[in-house]
């Protein structure tokens, strides 16, 4: 493996300043997955095209995105995290651009393909990054940079939504694609290597002394375990975030203004930005509520609020006040999970070669992505308070197996490793 290492007279190769980057980074490429719903119907209205074939693009972006984020990783451990999100920059850029010329699916399709290339490359690199620069807070460091893609929406989802309805969605596809890829070209300039000795920190009991290569996590059970409760709770989460136009749309609150915290706006417009917020907050609120009392723990609350949340939508959901503060709530309790899972691996697994082990957890978020397009269609047959019913009742699986299934066998996982010390891979 090539030793990549920053530059020790660097003013940059500093933790506080290395998260800041990559939260700068993540925040630029969040409305690729977050903003897309703002996009649906109106290409639908121009094309006709439907929108479950429409949300395919979304499921395929989130695929590329997810699953190649493994291979992004290794390149991260091996190179550095400078080059891929160089990479990364110029082809979110890309996409968009494409998406503003899209004029059939297949193009729709393609442009989702490489701007998934592109998002999961800034991601999966900052994240990992994250969980190198703090080998002793993970839950807060990978909270904060996952809060850059959650709460970084929140900036352009009013300027987005202004420019759709102003000048079409292709305009807005053209000018935000370009503006955010030009400002992670930048910014990825001062990404910089963890040094080694941060690697070999003084491990606390529930975190890892030996350090596992990504062949060997994938044949550890505890990693599965930790893989299908993402995979539960993401599918709620995706689902939301790539319907909430339609959701809105159909329990007839889209337009309805809705006069909270001194602030009116369409329902709609108030709901996004306000996920934005709540989910921002939450992302590093839980993973430093995780470094405190335990990842399980944590997971087990979060997950329980996030299946409530989604009940509680489908009963008052068609209350416009109840829309915002519900769906703001839910995604406040929901988004910790792209915080407490690469926490939760890096602890488990240790920090070298965290970039391409988290991502290959992240992966899991590339299969929760198949169901959209299903909830759509659920969606059309039995309605949305069906879709929230299955999504609530997933949470709540997810909350037992963290509880009762990965806690019980990360103990065992540790007890392990302390018996056999730092071996091979250390």
């Amino acid at each position: 493996m090539t030793d990549v290492q920053p530059v020790p007279t660097s003013p940059l190769a500093n933790p506080w300043i290395q998260l800041a980057i990559g939260v700068i980074c993540m925040a630029c490429v969040a409305n690729l997955q977050y903003g897309w719903t703002l996009f649906v119907n109106p290409i639908d209205a121009k094309y006709h095209w439907g929108r479950a074939a429409i949300q395919v693009a979304f499921t395929v972006f989130v695929l590329v995105e997810t699953w190649l984020v493994p291979v992004e990783g290794y390149l991260v451990d091996k190179y550095g995290p400078r080059i891929v999100v160089l990479a990364g920059s110029v082809l979110v850029a890309i996409a968009w651009v494409m998406n503003s010329m899209a004029d059939s699916l297949t193009m729709l399709y393609v442009a989702a393909a490489i701007g998934g290339i592109g998002v999961g490359s800034v991601y999966g690199t900052c994240v990992g990054n994250a969980l190198k620069w703090f080998p002793g807070r993970r839950g807060l460091a990978a909270g904060f940079t996952a809060a850059g893609f959650g709460a970084g929406a929140a900036l352009t989802i009013v300027p987005i939504k202004h420019m759709i309805d102003g000048a079409g969605y292709e305009q807005a596809f053209l000018y935000f694609g370009l503006g955010q890829g030009i400002i992670v070209f930048i910014m990825a300039w001062g990404l910089l290597v963890a040094p080694a000795s941060l690697i070999k920190v003084t491990v606390k009991a529930n975190q890892s002394a030996r350090q596992f290569a990504p062949m060997e996590v994938a044949r550890k059970p505890v990693f599965w375990v930790m893989y299908v409760m993402f995979m539960l709770v993401a599918a709620g989460v995706l689902m939301m975030a790539a319907n909430m136009a339609p959701i809105a749309k159909d329990l007839k609150v889209e337009k309805i203004t809705v006069e909270l915290f001194g602030l009116a706006m369409p329902a709609l417009t108030f709901a996004l930005t306000l996920n934005r917020y709540f989910d921002g907050f939450g992302r590093p609120f839980f993973g430093w509520v995780s470094d405190k009392i335990g990842r399980e723990n944590t997971m087990a609350i979060a997950f329980t609020l996030g299946a409530i949340a989604l009940f509680m939508l489908g009963q008052t959901g068609s209350d416009p006040v109840q829309f915002v503060i519900i769906t703001a709530l839910y995604f406040g309790v929901s988004g910790e999970i792209y915080s407490l899972f690469p926490a939760t691996q890096g602890d488990t697994f240790g920090s070298k070669f965290a970039a391409a082990n988290a991502g290959m957890l992240y992966t899991a978020k590339g299969a929760a992505a198949l169901v959209v397009p299903a909830a759509a269609a659920i969606a059309a047959t039995s309605g949305w308070h069906t879709v929230f019913t299955i999504s609530a009742a997933c949470n709540l699986t997810a909350a037992a197996l963290g509880l009762f299934v990965l806690k019980p066998m990360r103990k065992r996982h540790f007890e392990e490793v302390r018996a056999q010390g730092a071996t091979a891979g250390a």
